[in-house]
């Protein structure tokens, strides 16, 4: 390997910020070779991210998506797990600055992923929390039950009513899965289990600015998508923008629609640690990368997953999804093992689709797989196989297996358990529609 990447002790230190689904594939794509491996992350645990919104919906448990990192990479004897937060990067010294000290690296793997975007209203999230972490999983799990429990012992019908009207922003997958599972919730799980209020009459609505839902699926999956999605009770607005959020509901130009209970599925932003490298960024936030993921300048530096900013041969930019990550993650890993054996090689990477998937409700859902287009059962089972085979850890996939049989057979959800503080109610009067 060459000087850049070698130590004092020849033994190449290659430090890797983000345990998600580029930094594992790095992380374990160096397995046995002659580095020494430091992933660093401010949580403890992998999160299987596309199903996140399952925790959200009380559809499963936590530990059921996630794991603990140093227990996935234990067997790994050249890498060490640190839980640390990174607030610096000196590209120049080749030193991150974490929030409980410095790290030394030959070699920086970038994969931070991204978090939020409110397009510039940032005081919206107050009342319309995103799906990225557990933690915002925990977070809508408790307002949406809640807001059934407000609904059980509130007197005025229209009061009543605001607490089941739920809103779901944004049309892409976790906008679509959200608003499908919320109305199974509401309509299947939740039916008998209270006396004064009727779960059933809640209200999801899904608004999309686009003309259309999936707008990364064919269109013609798009309204399938649609379709399935009205059979199932949820009311779809596209082509028309959220222009404010509040406590008690969104407003779409001069219409308003009374809802105590607003979640946020409609844009993303690049991870702010792409900030720290001081170099060109997208609109979004992405760095702008070589096309071997390398930073312009730095070829010891890589940058992947949702915080890479690359376009494909086609034009179009490298989705920011699980398995381009996973493939950026295992091209990075192999690059740095053949620099490990002298090659000087800089092999672009290259995006292999392996098809789209979203679920929207029991036996709905839509799959693209080039020219193969599914909808409706043969989608929701190529889904269920799917999230099941990727998930990692045995033990993971047993328990999902499981929770979804009991959830077919049942309709009920298990993981209904409400932690927390309650939500205020202002006793604001809920806005006309």
């Amino acid at each position: 390997m060459s000087d850049e990447v070698a130590d004092a002790a020849g033994s190449p230190r290659v430090v890797i910020l983000g345990g998600g689904f580029g930094g594992m594939a790095v992380a374990r794509r160096l397995a046995g070779a002659s580095v020494r491996v430091t992933l660093v992350d401010r949580r403890n645990h992998h999160l299987f991210q596309p199903l996140l919104y399952q925790v959200a919906t009380a559809s499963l448990a936590a530990p059921s998506i996630a794991a603990p990192l140093r227990q996935i990479l234990r067997g790994q004897r050249n890498l060490s797990v640190l839980l640390d937060e990174v607030t610096g990067i000196d590209l120049a010294a080749r030193q991150v600055q974490c929030a409980h000290g410095l790290l030394d690296y030959d070699v920086l793997v970038v994969a931070t992923g991204a978090t939020h975007a409110y397009f510039g209203h940032d005081e919206w999230e107050r009342f319309a929390p995103g799906l990225k972490t557990l933690d915002d999983a925990f977070l809508i799990r408790r307002r949406v039950l809640l807001a059934f429990e407000h609904a059980e012992r509130e007197t005025d019908p229209a009061r009543r009513q605001a607490w089941l009207n739920f809103v779901v922003v944004g049309g892409g997958s976790t906008g679509v899965e959200l608003a499908g599972t919320l109305i199974e919730l509401a309509r299947h799980t939740l039916s008998r289990d209270f006396r004064h209020s009727d779960p059933r009459r809640a209200s999801v609505r899904l608004i999309e600015a686009g003309p259309r839902l999936l707008p990364a699926f064919d269109p013609a999956l798009s309204d399938k998508a649609r379709q399935q999605l009205e059979h199932l009770g949820v009311e779809v607005h596209t082509g028309v923008a959220v222009t404010g959020i509040d406590a008690n509901g969104v407003k779409l130009g001069e219409r308003r629609l009374s809802a105590r209970t607003v979640l946020w599925a409609a844009g993303v932003a690049a991870s702010p640690v792409g900030r720290l490298l001081g170099t060109a960024l997208d609109r979004a936030g992405r760095v702008q990368v070589l096309p071997d993921l390398s930073l312009p300048g730095h070829p010891e530096v890589f940058v992947i997953g949702d915080l890479a900013g690359l376009e494909q041969l086609n034009g179009k930019p490298v989705p920011g999804v699980a398995p381009a990550a996973k493939q950026m993650g295992q091209h990075v890993g192999t690059m740095i093992r053949a620099r490990l054996q002298g090659s000087d090689e800089r092999r672009p990477f290259s995006y292999r689709d392996d098809g789209s998937l979203a679920t929207i409700g029991r036996m709905a859902a839509v799959a693209q797989f080039g020219k193969l287009k599914l909808s409706g059962f043969p989608a929701w089972s190529v889904w269920l196989l799917a999230h099941i085979y990727f998930l990692i850890g045995f033990r993971n996939r047993l328990v999902v297996m499981l929770d979804w049989a009991w959830a077919y057979c049942t309709h009920q959800r298990h993981a209904r358990i409400v932690s927390g503080d309650d939500i205020p109610d202002d006793n604001n009067t809920p806005g006309q529609e």
